[in-house]
């Protein structure tokens, strides 16, 4: 048994680690495709498009997990990541790119789900914090060697190989992964909610299209229409998950305040952390030449791998993952209030830098605390959906942030100048303030633990 475990293990993180890599390092061959496809236009919906089926196929894929098992839906990921990798590779024209890429983010997006979901099975708390390190090293692996790799591939043999290199690493991580998971054992499953699945999809594509294409997101027609939509089909999705008998997302999960509280913080830190990452480099451009601003960024790459390593050392000696998530809400409030002042300062170095540490490391302390305590306190045959639901709050606030931190900055300064971006960092401050004012306190005994 403990040996399947090892097998599967190595699987798992193999298989995050190519969904990691994957838009690290596409972003630095973006030039090159564009160049070669002669597409002026569309290089944005390249990105957009595995983004958009990213976020919204992740509760589905934790709920298919929880209903069939995590090693079916593990080893189906892996296929379609490959086919559409060599789909990418083959491209012929952007639109068939823009294609492959949106197959590609579904395949990711159930690579992710279904790994943390698994781990959260087959490991109890103390076994997932001693296996921290190893997330940590291929955290590191990704973020530090994505971008050079996408630059020495698209300058060497060429762009089409960042896909192709998918092809090999896929093989050993099917193997492992079909050897070292376990089945599901035989039982009645319940239905899946195909109604409730096409609600979110579409709530979710046009949060994600607000998000990420800037035309529709200061748009006077498609704006209010994209709004509208999100909303309208949130609320049909909410109240079909609490009369239908096979809810997408279970109430359940709702039903643990701490699970509640983690759910909204991991929206509210996504908006604050990960809808800024755009306006990063605009403030870091106030008061730096190009090498200056790559600099400074470095700081933030910094903070996350120094928390990442950090909490992987002391959360075995301590423990409690609600007083993680809060001191990362606190780190992160206090990171885009400086890096706010910096703005206004017109990019003051001196307190750019330790504001850009400081986001990067609650970034990885957010995201850390409450993976583990999702994958700790959910109850097992929740445990896709739990941490479906996490993950899914992180990446909509995120692309929700992105827009209404970009519409306040318009609609108060008249643009993304250095008032503007005052204006976005201390409305994200505040946001993370929010968060860590929602934040669970401390868990419960009844804590349950998912562990087999």
């Amino acid at each position: 048994m403990h040996a399947s475990r090892n097998l599967a293990y190595a699987g798992l993180l193999l298989g995050m680690a190519m969904a990691q890599l994957d838009g690290l390092v596409l972003t630095a061959a973006l030039p090159s495709i564009g160049a070669d496809l002669h597409a002026r236009t569309g290089l944005v919906a390249v990105t957009a498009a595995g983004l958009l089926t990213l976020t919204v196929a992740t509760p589905l894929h934790g709920r298919l997990g929880d209903l069939y098992g995590r090693r079916v839906p593990f080893a189906a990921s892996v296929l379609v990541f490959a086919a559409a990798s060599a789909w990418c590779a083959v491209a012929p024209d952007v639109g068939s790119l823009i294609a492959a890429r949106a197959l590609q983010g579904l395949g990711g997006s159930g690579l992710i789900v279904t790994a943390m979901s698994a781990l959260g099975e087959l490991f109890d708390r103390d076994e997932l914090l001693r296996r921290q390190g190893w997330q940590t090293a291929v955290f590191a692996a990704a973020t530090l060697g994505g971008p050079p790799l996408g630059g020495l591939l698209a300058a060497g043999p060429g762009w089409r190989w960042i896909f192709l290199v998918n092809l090999p690493l896929s093989v050993p991580a099917l193997v492992l992964g079909l050897r070292g998971l376990p089945a599901k054992p035989r039982r009645e499953t319940e239905a899946f909610d195909v109604p409730g699945s096409v609600l979110l999809t579409v709530a979710g594509a046009a949060v994600v299209a607000l998000g990420t294409v800037d035309a529709l997101a200061r748009s006077p027609l498609w704006t209010p229409v994209l709004i509208g939509t999100a909303v309208v089909a949130g609320f049909l999705f909410v109240r079909r998950q609490r009369r239908t008998r096979s809810p997408l997302i279970s109430p359940k999960v709702f039903v643990d305040a701490v699970l509640r509280r983690a759910v909204v913080v991991n929206g509210l830190a996504g908006a604050a952390l990960y809808g800024t990452f755009t306006y990063v480099a605009l403030v870091a451009a106030l008061g730096a030449a190009a090498a200056g601003t790559g600099l400074l960024l470095v700081a933030m790459t910094a903070g996350q791998l120094v928390l990442s390593a950090s909490f992987a050392a002391l959360a075995r000696r301590h423990p409690e993952m609600p007083a993680w998530g809060r001191f990362g809400c606190v780190l992160g409030t206090a990171g885009l209030a400086a890096i706010a002042a910096a703005a206004a300062l017109e990019g003051s170095p001196w307190l750019l830098a330790p504001g850009l540490f400081a986001i990067g490391a609650a970034f990885a302390v957010c995201t850390s605390a409450y993976t583990v305590l999702g994958q700790t306190r959910a109850a097992r045959e929740l445990m896709g959906v739990t941490l479906g639901s996490l993950t899914f709050a992180r990446q909509a606030g995120g692309l929700a942030g992105a827009a209404v931190f970009g519409w306040l900055a318009l609609a108060t300064t008249g643009g993304l100048a250095a008032p503007g971006l005052t204006v976005v960092f201390a409305a994200a401050a505040a946001t993370m303030l929010v968060a860590w004012l929602t934040a669970p306190g401390v868990t419960s005994p009844d804590a349950v633990s998912s562990s087999s």
